[in-house]
């Protein structure tokens, strides 16, 4: 079996766990079918007994690799689950997580959402010394640094694993009798507990998955920056990596304006309402003389709907969207990407004929997906098309779990505003300033992570060799 010789990272994708329910099992796989849009490319669940794990995991989507024969044998009181997207080159099923290992602190089962910045260094480290490693994941590296000569009790040597590692990582684990969340010092990624009316315990990427009858849990609150909680018969333990006070929040704003589902509430806020805020403020800002606003669906209608509110223009649905195509942003390939568009979203020729069109989208990363929209909208008659953004210029990568990895593919890095309204061929092109976005949320600009913005990153992120620095931004210690 060929392995590829380097350290995959960069991934963006939904976390969910059960402890003390009959049907965690089932309950995780209703988790996974709501954050689904967190990753499209495999998906996996590992139950616990109390003695010992089993697990399952595959390529696709969450109803592609569970059959409900399948549940039956994964159904027990404990489980965790995981729907993952990746980078080009690591879309194969030993990537697929929960990753389950066995060593002598016992089994272990391990889902990772983020990225590590100082993979590279540490698998070479630990290479160097003989460790062999199954995947290409940094995720792998944290069950290594579970796993080294240290602490005999489990709970002591995760949350040492945790001081050793940088950059972003919501984690949930499963051991045979417990279960654990962990969110990195800067809390870039959000992860909830919450519990049911019979007091079991659950862990979610988002809260949405929560509220489904079937799940039935209350939000109770998000894992802290820098937390581990353990979750057993006896309840909830709360560590820390490290002290609160040296704890530093930097959510990702992204996940208000793209990532998450506008049913859940992240960071402190609805994501609903701050989708909404974020389209007011942009008319605002970027108001402009139209008949119509069209959004571009999903993740741009919330935002639509506030510019269409704020500046008195009526919104009308004039994209059509296939509820059975794939998210196109979380597609490894630009082709894949473009391609998925065309199939994924239809003008609506009578709705857009002859009309002078505000045309909402959250962002333009590559501008592989906006353009196939706006030839859509020409074709259909559209007369004139105005593009307006629900968040600022995209100029820099992302190395905390979004695959946009290098900015020289980033379409706002090498072109000014002009030119890009001149490629994706529309009238006029207005984009939300980073003011207006910081505006939409109830925390403070700086309690935020605004790098693909900013170039202002929170951790240290590698030079043109590929080389880190270990300061430790967020957890002195």
């Amino acid at each position: 079996m060929e392995i590829e010789q380097t350290v995959e990272t960069r991934e963006f994708c939904g976390l969910f766990g059960v402890f003390g329910d009959d049907d965690a099992a089932e309950k995780t796989l209703v988790g996974l079918q709501l954050l689904q849009h967190r990753g499209q490319e495999s998906a996996g669940i590992a139950s616990s007994n109390g003695r010992d794990l089993v697990f399952h995991k595959g390529m696709g989507l969450v109803q592609e690799v569970f059959q409900p024969a399948l549940i039956e044998t994964l159904r027990n009181p404990m489980a965790i689950g995981h729907v993952r997207y990746s980078t080009t080159g690591s879309s194969k099923v030993i990537n697929a997580q929960p990753f389950v290992v066995e060593f002598a602190k016992g089994p272990l089962a391990i889902g990772h959402n983020g990225n590590l910045v100082n993979a590279k260094q540490m698998r070479d480290a630990f290479e160097a010394h003989g460790s062999i490693f199954q995947t290409t994941m940094d995720t792998e590296i944290i069950v290594h640094l579970i796993a080294r000569p240290g602490p005999e009790n489990i709970r002591d040597a995760i949350v040492s694993a945790m001081k050793d590692v940088r950059g972003a990582f919501s984690l949930v684990i499963l051991t045979p009798g417990m279960l654990v969340g962990v969110r990195d010092p800067h809390g870039f990624r959000p992860l909830w507990i919450g519990r049911t009316p019979r007091g079991a315990w659950l862990l979610s990427s988002e809260t949405a998955p929560f509220h489904h009858a079937f799940v039935g849990a209350e939000p109770i609150r998000e894992v802290e920056p820098g937390e581990v909680v353990f979750i057993d018969s006896k309840g909830i333990e709360s560590r820390r990596i490290c002290p609160p006070e040296q704890t530093t929040p930097h959510y990702c704003i992204f996940e208000h304006v793209y990532l998450a589902r506008p049913d859940s509430r992240i960071f402190g806020d609805e994501v609903y309402l701050v989708r909404k805020a974020l389209g007011r403020q942009l008319a605002r800002e970027h108001p402009v003389e139209a008949d119509i606003v069209v959004p571009v669906p999903d993740t741009g209608t919330v935002a639509a709907l506030g510019f269409s509110q704020e500046s008195g223009i009526p919104l009308e649905m004039g994209f059509l969207r296939s509820h059975y195509a794939r998210r196109t942003f979380i597609q490894p390939e630009a082709g894949g990407r473009s391609k998925a568009v065309e199939t994924k979203l239809a003008a609506v020729e009578s709705i857009v004929r002859g009309k002078r069109l505000v045309m909402v989208d959250d962002s333009i990363i590559r501008g592989t997906t906006s353009l196939p929209k706006i030839r859509s909208l020409r074709r259909a008659g559209a007369k004139e098309i105005h593009l307006r953004i629900s968040c600022p210029p995209t100029r820099f990568p992302c190395f905390y779990g979004i695959d946009f990895q290098t900015s020289g593919e980033l379409l706002a890095q090498s072109h000014s505003i002009p030119d890009i309204a001149k490629r994706l061929e529309v009238d006029s092109l207005g984009y939300l300033s980073l003011e207006g976005m910081c505006s939409c949320v109830s925390n403070p600009c700086h309690f935020y992570c605004t790098a693909c913005w900013t170039g202002r990153y929170p951790e240290r992120i590698p030079d043109d060799q590929g080389k880190f620095s270990f300061e430790r931004n967020g957890c002195d210690s």
